[in-house]
């Protein structure tokens, strides 16, 4: 019930000879950024010079000048972003679990994927997830990516959904460290069977797993963690991508594989989860538009080299692309960014994971892409810059559907937001910001990761756990799986790695 009181004229006059002059009170609110150079990536993509961020629990208040603000809002926590740019928190589309642990492992002997197949189905014990899910957590923290999405597995997709108390140990850590995440959660290939070890009380024992099985530990995964962490934590759904004819799937093996596909993308669509797939080329999206997989809630990743046909195709269903222009499929085969964008298709960049041979660095990522593309058109207008940050922004919020949620600097968004110092000799001089954050940046020049608003760093120190902790475990799990393995003569260098154009053929 509200009530109203109505103070006398008398009253009020006697009130004002006290007092003197009224003087409104200042808001309370939890952090208040001040002083910064803020890249809203708001619908006008303003760019506010002395700029001011308000922050009240999990959400954007106010976005305006500094003298405004400050006018209006008292902090709890106020954040000198004086010498500072103020953007959005970036977001990564694509990568896997596990790779922080398995870098360069078997890179130039053709071993990889073998090794992570190895690792992840044979090698691996709750530890070994927990360790990577705090390191690569702490990575995205320190080079200012607040939202990724990555699939529970790598290699030929093995995933580890044989027993829920991985995917427990891996959610819980990364709800520890405070990013914004979506773990993708599915069966693997087919035939089934697969073997999978079971390390519990040091001692090995292999398991076979069936595709009910990987689907019911993905469903309790999904029961139990999604929208935890102040929603935060999210599931996604994947099933692993195919191209019958080129791998001569036919007949019951066909059948099979269709109702498997139908299956999973259902429970994607019980759940209202986002539907992901890993290593689209030529004819697979026909292949999946045909059993019913795509839509607005579906992100594939890779996408090279499709057909005109394949692109009418994701701009009909309005599925969404995450381009890797790190990864080594992006070297193997064209991806095709202009096509897409021209046809209007929701691209947003990746990293791919961290192994072999990349990192979560997202302006890494962006500097790539724009190379990339500028280098196969021999025209250095692809790509704009201003596109590049949109596709790590914006444009990636769209493709996870969370364009209400983040991806900008505004009023009742989400309090994703990053600090780049750029009082750096590499980011000088002090103009131009748009184009320091595309082409200068690096993920060490972030000083400051909020998410959800909670500082999860600042002033580069890591605040919502121990790094030091973080790192010691994980070099431990690494030399377990290692040793649990026998891959320790992946790590070695090979021959032909000095004093050649390149390396012999395997």
């Amino acid at each position: 019930m509200k009530f109203a009181f109505v103070v006398p004229a008398v009253m009020a006059l006697a009130v004002s000879a006290s007092f003197g002059p009224h003087t409104p009170s200042r808001e309370s609110v939890d952090i208040l950024i001040t002083g910064g150079t803020v890249v809203t990536m708001d619908s006008s993509r303003r760019v506010l010079d002395d700029g001011a961020v308000a922050i009240r629990a999990d959400r954007i208040i106010a976005v305006g000048s500094t003298t405004d603000l400050v006018e209006r809002f008292s902090g709890r926590q106020v954040i000198d972003a004086r010498k500072k740019i103020v953007m959005p928190g970036l977001i990564d589309g694509h990568g896997h679990a596990g790779h922080g642990l398995v870098k360069s492992l078997g890179m130039d002997l053709d071993q990889f994927y073998p090794a992570t197949e190895k690792l992840y189905a044979r090698g691996s014990t709750v530890d070994f997830w927990r360790a990577d899910a705090l390191l690569t957590g702490v990575e995205r923290v320190r080079f200012g990516v607040t939202t990724a999405l990555s699939f529970f597995g790598g290699g030929d997709m093995i995933m580890r959904t044989d027993d829920a108390k991985y995917g427990d140990a891996y959610l819980q850590a990364t709800k520890d460290v405070g990013i914004r995440y979506f773990l993708a959660v599915g069966p693997r290939r087919q035939p089934f069977p697969k073997t999978y070890t079971d390390w519990g009380g040091g001692t090995a024992r292999d398991v076979p797993v069936s595709f009910e099985q990987q689907l019911a530990v993905s469903e309790a995964l999904i029961t139990r963690w999604h929208g935890q962490g102040d929603g935060r934590i999210n599931l996604a759904v994947t099933f692993p991508t195919h191209i019958p004819a080129e791998h001569n799937i036919t007949g019951a093996a066909l059948d099979e594989l269709k109702a498997h596909a139908r299956i999973t993308r259902a429970l994607s669509r019980q759940h209202h989860l986002l539907f992901t797939q890993d290593g689209h080329t030529t004819g697979s999206v026909k292949f999946a538009d045909e059993i019913g997989l795509l839509g607005p809630d579906a992100i594939l990743s890779h996408a090279t080299e499709f057909t005109d046909e394949e692109i009418a195709i994701l701009k009909r269903t309005d599925t969404r692309i995450v381009h890797n222009p790190s990864a080594n499929a992006a070297t193997r085969r064209r991806f095709q960014l202009v096509e897409l964008l021209d046809a209007g298709v929701t691209v947003m960049l990746g990293s791919d994971g961290v192994a072999p041979d990349r990192s979560f660095d997202m302006f890494r990522h962006m500097f790539q892409a724009m190379r990339y593309h500028r280098f196969y058109w021999h025209d250095t207008n692809v790509l704009p810059a201003g596109k590049a940050l949109e596709m790590v922004t914006v444009d990636a919020a769209k493709a996870l559907g969370l364009e209400r949620e983040i991806g900008s600097l505004e009023v009742g968004k989400k309090a994703d937001v990053i600090l780049i110092d750029w009082w750096r000799p590499h980011m000088m001089p002090m103009n131009m910001p748009l184009y320091r954050v595309a082409y200068f940046a690096n993920g060490n020049d972030v000083s400051t990761t909020i998410v959800n608003g909670r500082v999860l760093m600042r002033d580069r120190k890591v605040l919502s756990v121990n790094e030091d902790d973080v790192l010691t475990l994980a070099q431990r799990e690494t030399e377990a799986a290692i040793r649990r393995t026998g891959l320790d003569s992946l790590r070695q260098t090979p021959v032909g790695f000095w004093g050649r154009s390149r390396l012999p053929k395997k």
